[in-house]
C-alpha cells in the first residue's frame, strides 16, 4: 500500500514538474532594449514586467539599459533585440543613411507623443525667446536629440546663427549652472531636474520646450525588428497589449511604479525619479496632442512633416520615407489604447510649475 501512495506520488510530482517545464518553454522570449539608464520613465516597460501582464501575456521579457535612441535603433538592427525604446528622428535617420539595411526596425507605437527637447537657460542671462538664443554659447551632447534637431527649432523660429561647445552628458547641466555656456538643450525631464540638483531652482531657469514654439516631432516610441513582425506578429500585439495596460498603471500611480525601477537599480534617488516620471507624464505622454491623436497613435500628416524635416536637419542620404518608419497594425484596440486621463489644471503648465508640483 505504501509503495502505490509512493508511486502516485512520484507520478504526480513528475506531471507537476513536466506541466511546469512545458508552461515556462510556452513563453515567447523577448529581449527588450531601453534608450536610456534605469530613471523614471523606465517605470513604463519595468511595471509590465514586475507586475506580471507580459507573461500573462505569455511572453518573456528582459529589459535592459540603454545608453542612447542611436544605440537603441542600431542594436534592435542588429537583431540583438526584439524590441526598443528610441527617438522617431533617430529611427528615421537610420533608415535614410541606410537605405540597404537588411532589417530596418519599424515604429509600432508611439509612447512620447512630443519631443521632450528644450532649450534651458539661466533667467539672469536675459534669455526669454528663442529670438534672445541667436549669438549665444549653446551647449549639448553632438549626440543629443534636442542639438540634432535645433536646426528645426531656429527655422521655425527665424533665430540667428548660434555658436555650439561639446560635452560628455555629465557636465551639460553643471556647465550651464557654473555660466560655461548661456544655454543647453536636453529632454526637459532631465536636464530640468538635473539642474535643480546642482542648486539650481526650476523658477530661475526659462524652459524653451520644442513643441511650444513650432516643432510639433513625435518623441520616443516603441521599435521592433522586421524578422519579430513577419515571424510572430502575435507576440508583438500581446507585448503592445500588456505594454498598454502597465502603462495605465504607471500613469494612475507614478509613485508606485518607481518601486520598480529601484529594484533594477538600488541606488537611485526615489522622490528625484519619481518627479521626473511625473514631468515626463505631463509634458510628453499625457499632453494636449497625445490626447488629440489618442496614446500610441500618430497623425499621417504631422509624421510626414517631421520627416521632411528630419532629412533637411540630419542632411540624411536618402530623403526619409514616413510610411516605411511605421506601421500601426500591431496596436491594441482603441478602448485598451484608452489609457490617458482628463488634463491636470492650468497650474501645471509650465516645465518649472510641473517639476514644483511633482514634489507635491
Amino acid at each position: 500500500m505504501t509503495k502505490r501512495i509512493f508511486l502516485k506520488t512520484a507520478a504526480a510530482l513528475a506531471l507537476a514538474a513536466s506541466f511546469g517545464t512545458a508552461s515556462a518553454q510556452a513563453l515567447t522570449p523577448i529581449k527588450f532594449q531601453l534608450d536610456w539608464r534605469f530613471e523614471g520613465p523606465a517605470a513604463l516597460f519595468l511595471t509590465p514586467v514586475a507586475k506580471g501582464y507580459f507573461k500573462d501575456a505569455k511572453l518573456d521579457v528582459t529589459v535592459d539599459a540603454g545608453n542612447g535612441s542611436g544605440g537603441a535603433v542600431t542594436r534592435v538592427a542588429s537583431g540583438t533585440y526584439d524590441i526598443g525604446f528610441a527617438d522617431m528622428a533617430a529611427l528615421m535617420e537610420f533608415h535614410a543613411n541606410n537605405p540597404d539595411a537588411p532589417n530596418k526596425p519599424v515604429a509600432i507605437m508611439v509612447v512620447y507623443n512630443n519631443t521632450p527637447a528644450s532649450v534651458m537657460a539661466l533667467k539672469k542671462t536675459g534669455i526669454k525667446t528663442p529670438a534672445d538664443l541667436a549669438g549665444k554659447k549653446l551647449g549639448a551632447p553632438v549626440f543629443d536629440a534636442g542639438r540634432r534637431a535645433f536646426p528645426i527649432f531656429q527655422k521655425a523660429n527665424g533665430i540667428g546663427a548660434v555658436n555650439w561647445t561639446a560635452m560628455d552628458p555629465p557636465l551639460r547641466e553643471t556647465m550651464l549652472a557654473r555660466g560655461d555656456v548661456d544655454a543647453i538643450t536636453g529632454f526637459t525631464f532631465t536636464s530640468l531636474l538635473n539642474l535643480e540638483a546642482r542648486g539650481v531652482k526650476a523658477e530661475d531657469v526659462t524652459v524653451l520646450q520644442y513643441p511650444d514654439y513650432g516643432v510639433k516631432l513625435y518623441g520616443n516610441v516603441i521599435i521592433a525588428t522586421p524578422k519579430i513582425l513577419k515571424e510572430n506578429p502575435a507576440a508583438v500585439k500581446a507585448f503592445l497589449q500588456a505594454f498598454a495596460k502597465g502603462a495605465k498603471d504607471v500613469i494612475a500611480n507614478p509613485a508606485a511604479a518607481i518601486e520598480y525601477v529601484k529594484q533594477r537599480d538600488g541606488i537611485i534617488n526615489t522622490e528625484l525619479e519619481t518627479r521626473r516620471l511625473k514631468l515626463a507624464i505631463d509634458t510628453v505622454i499625457n499632453s494636449a496632442d497625445a490626447r488629440a491623436e489618442g496614446f500610441g497613435q500618430l497623425n499621417p500628416g504631422r509624421l510626414a512633416l517631421m520627416a521632411s524635416q528630419v532629412s533637411d536637419a540630419f542632411n540624411t542620404k536618402t530623403r526619409i520615407n514616413p510610411d516605411a518608419v511605421w506601421n500601426a497594425s500591431f496596436l491594441p484596440s482603441k478602448a485598451e489604447l484608452n489609457i490617458l486621463p482628463a488634463p491636470k489644471a492650468a497650474a501645471a503648465a509650465t516645465p518649472a510649475k510641473a517639476a514644483a508640483s511633482a514634489k507635491k
